[in-house]
């Protein structure tokens, strides 16, 4: 049995965004420049006129148009809505920060850009049939998810649903006793971006976030009441029992076929949130294969369980009921934990501005080491380096948009499920599921690595990630990791414009059989310059000229 407990859209086409910088823009002769992010009146200048058409949108005076907005046509490369691609569906000149929405944001960065003079150029393709091969675009398909190798069973792709039940004891109530509903628009509610809690709004919306919407979690919630003392329900047994007497009281009410988005004859997850006042031995937040297959209701077994004390303390303050959830359902899609088990003194194991990620600290969004292994990246988002070819230079996007994509730089052959050793290599910034992280957690935007090892281990029962935390195989976290950061130090250790990483730094080394960071990777990481919301990352082998 594992445990896991939880530690105390729209993108316009723009050549500055889509071409790289490696190619220059006259090796595009068929592309027209037709305007400006921003030019709402659609006069080819960007002016206060433009100002007054955002203002008064925003106060539902009169709603841009394509009378006043260049329109999204099937003729651009790249455009892709808030829910997916749809010709003629969004105004992409509006949506100057490119976040999905048109709100004040973007009535502050269309002033800022009036007064800098430094807006965006939109360009047309005029000949559909020719249009190039967008290396970066996301009309692709998403790559496969390696989790589902591991033993897990909420789905990382498509559909995964949750069955929360509110329980409270005879001797213990909640403070505060939500509505079935709330619970709902708290776990499964749409994307609030002027949320005062945002980015935690809602489980459901951090995930599509993260997920470049390859994810979509909804469920249903259900309150439950126990004749019976706390002290009845001990431990894991005790949740147990309380999830199964809850369950089968609940049993007409509940289809528990409606809980199987991959159709596995598993409840993708079943939640059951106690008062907060429970103690902590039994009830701190935790995620376990719940590994009994003699309960079964409409037909349908448990897969995963995830209890805790992390009550909603009210409808306006949820902030760590979805935080917690969000950490714990991505173990139910097969993620590890990255911090460190029973290192009391310094549990992280990512540490810095780089080291911010869900998995580890519930700090913010998830890591492209993360994102590679659930399957949230197109199929030409993941860039790999080859060293035979010596130098090569790659363009990073922000993580935290649907561009955001990643380079990886294996240690010999590269498993085909990416189940082996290698670098990775990201652009993080602040925006969206970074955008607000708890007080103990810094968060920095520049460029970070990672040395990972994804490789697989099957006991006999299940299959795992070998070196995940807790795993004997990692030598007390001296040896192999599933997860490393590069440079992993309590500074600030994000790499700008500049930073050189060679087999100077701590960490850019491959393990030795003894499981030391001391192999030679015999490669130079070079940070390039950081343009229009990218960065430049160069990657020589030394050993050829």
């Amino acid at each position: 049995m594992q445990i896991h407990f939880r530690r105390s859209i729209s993108l316009i086409c723009s050549a500055t965004l889509f071409i790289s910088s490696a190619v220059p823009l006259s090796a595009f002769a068929e592309w027209e420049h037709i305007g400006f992010m921003g030019d709402l009146n659609n006069d080819k200048e960007l002016n206060v006129a433009d100002l007054v058409v955002m203002k008064r949108h925003l106060l539902g005076i009169e709603p841009i148009t394509d009378s006043n907005s260049y329109h999204v046509h099937n003729s651009f490369i790249g455009i892709h809505g808030a829910d997916g691609f749809q010709a003629g569906e969004y105004f992409v000149t509006a949506d100057i920060n490119q976040d999905g929405a048109v709100d004040i944001f973007d009535f502050i960065q269309l002033r800022k850009d009036i007064v800098n003079n430094s807006a965006l150029w939109v360009w047309q393709w005029q000949n559909e049939s020719t249009v190039p091969d967008d290396p970066l675009e996301e009309n692709g398909e998403f790559i496969g998810a390696s989790v589902n190798d591991v033993y897990k069973f909420m789905p990382s792709q498509g559909n995964g649903r949750m069955l929360i039940i509110y329980a409270d004891f005879a001797d213990c109530k909640f403070n505060y006793l939500p509505t079935t509903d709330e619970i709902e628009k708290i776990a499964f509610g749409d994307e609030k971006t002027d949320s005062n809690l945002y980015p935690w709004e809602s489980i459901s919306a951090f995930f599509k976030r993260s997920s470049k919407g390859a994810f979509e979690l909804s469920g249903k919630a259900y309150h439950y009441s126990t004749g019976n003392s706390v002290n009845n329900y001990y431990q894991v047994k005790g949740q147990k029992a309380l999830l199964t007497e809850a369950c089968k009281a609940l049993d007409n009410q509940i289809n528990f076929k409606d809980f199987d988005g991959d159709n596995d004859g598993y409840i993708d997850t079943l939640v059951l949130i106690v008062p907060g006042q429970t103690s902590n031995d039994t009830w701190w937040p935790a995620s376990v294969q719940f590994a009994d297959d003699k309960y079964i209701y409409d037909g349908m077994k448990i897969g995963h369980m995830i209890t805790g004390n992390c009550q909603i303390n009210s409808f306006s303050d949820y902030r760590d009921f979805v935080s917690t959830l969000t950490h714990e359902t991505g173990h139910c899609m097969g993620l590890p934990d990255y911090y460190r088990y029973d290192k009391s003194q310094d549990a992280d194991g990512l540490h810095g501005t780089a080291g911010s990620e869900l998995m580890d600290d519930t700090g913010g969004d998830l890591s492209c080491v993360s994102k590679l292994h659930l399957g949230w990246y197109k199929t030409n988002q993941v860039q790999v380096y080859d060293s035979s070819s010596g130098t090569q230079t790659f363009t990073l996007y922000s993580a935290q948009t649907l561009k955001g994509n990643t380079i990886i730089i294996p240690y010999g052959e590269l498993d085909n499920r990416y189940h082996s050793e290698y670098m990775m290599i990201e652009y993080t910034t602040k925006q969206a599921n970074n955008s607000s992280p708890p007080w103990y957690v810094s968060i920095g935007e520049g460029i970070r690595i990672y040395h990972v090892d994804a490789s697989l281990y099957n006991n006999g029962w299940w299959t795992s990630f070998r070196y995940a935390s807790g795993s004997k195989f990692t030598d007390n976290y001296e040896g192999r990791r599933f997860i490393r950061l590069i440079d992993d130090t309590k500074s600030d250790n994000i790499y700008k414009t500049g930073a050189v990483i060679n087999g100077n730094i701590a960490g850019f080394h491959w393990y030795d059989n003894k499981g030391r960071q001391t192999i030679d990777t015999g490669l130079t990481i070079e940070i390039g310059e950081k343009k229009n919301d990218t960065y430049t990352v160069t990657i020589k082998n030394n050993n050829i000229n």
